[in-house]
């Protein structure tokens, strides 16, 4: 391609569409498509042309092979009624037809040789532009599929990595400490649960041992081996017991105030 064809090209590709760039290769491949298909119609027109010249200089050749046997005959007829001059004057214009046949004839020969090669060029130019839409469209989808990549790599370049992975990090923080919080609630709980009943356990033990006891101490003919009260002598001695009773209560007491 000359360097007058690629500007009339991009000029014209620029004039059927001004939204896309003058060396867009999906453009440049529609206005080749375009311009083929203008030579095709073109083309055509010269084909239809070539052809109906043919037929006409066909039909002209034809006619002066006609006028040719007429004035042949013409003369034959003359000489059989014994007229040389008319037969004469056939021959005369038998040549003259037969003059311009000639050159009818080589003017058709060379018609029929353009027309035949207008056909030629007319169906390689068709199989051309069939060939050209299919590759259009192979293209088409390649760069298609190359602007895509293309796009696809500029939005990657243009993620912010490390500030997304950071947000995720904090989120699984959050995520972990929450789940941390509700473990160790449900094992304050659950203590809490043991303790209660380690203190019922503990009060049942302490409810039962002073239920033996008072037993012990109420029943009549308890064994020597349970505990009396001893017998009371004189007063002295009775409150000498009484404040040993309150000094070991008073003990107790003290004891149990420190647990």
């Amino acid at each position: 391609m000359g360097l007058f064809d690629r500007i009339r090209r991009v000029v014209s590709a620029n004039l059927n569409d001004m939204v896309s760039k003058a060396e867009d290769p999906e453009k440049m491949l529609e206005q080749a498509i375009i311009e083929m298909q203008e030579d095709l119609v073109q083309l055509r027109q010269g084909v239809a042309q070539a052809i109906a010249a043919q037929k006409r200089t066909e039909k002209q050749y034809n006619d002066a092979q006609n006028e040719i046997n007429k004035w042949q005959r013409n003369a034959q007829l003359a000489l059989q009624k014994g007229d040389e001059n008319l037969a004469r004057q056939a021959l005369e214009r038998k040549k003259t037809f037969t003059e311009s046949g000639t050159a009818l004839k080589a003017s058709l020969e060379q018609q029929t040789v353009q027309v035949e090669t207008l056909k030629r060029n007319l169906i390689q130019l068709e199989s051309k532009i069939s060939e050209a839409k299919t590759k259009k469209e192979m293209l088409k989808a390649r760069i298609t599929a190359a602007k895509a990549q293309e796009q696809l790599e500029g939005m990657v370049r243009g993620m912010n990595t490390s500030s997304a992975m950071a947000a995720f990090e904090r989120m699984e923080e959050k995520v972990l400490m929450q789940e941390a919080r509700a473990q160790s609630a449900a094992e304050l709980a659950g203590a809490d649960l043991e303790q209660q009943f380690a203190r019922l356990e503990a009060s049942s033990d302490v409810d039962d041992e002073l239920a033996a006891l008072k037993a012990q101490i109420s029943l009549p003919g308890a064994t020597p081996n349970q505990q009396q009260l001893p017998p009371e002598t004189s007063a002295p001695k009775s409150n000498q017991q009484s404040e040993v009773v309150d000094a070991e209560l008073e003990s107790l007491r003290k004891q149990l105030d420190q647990m």
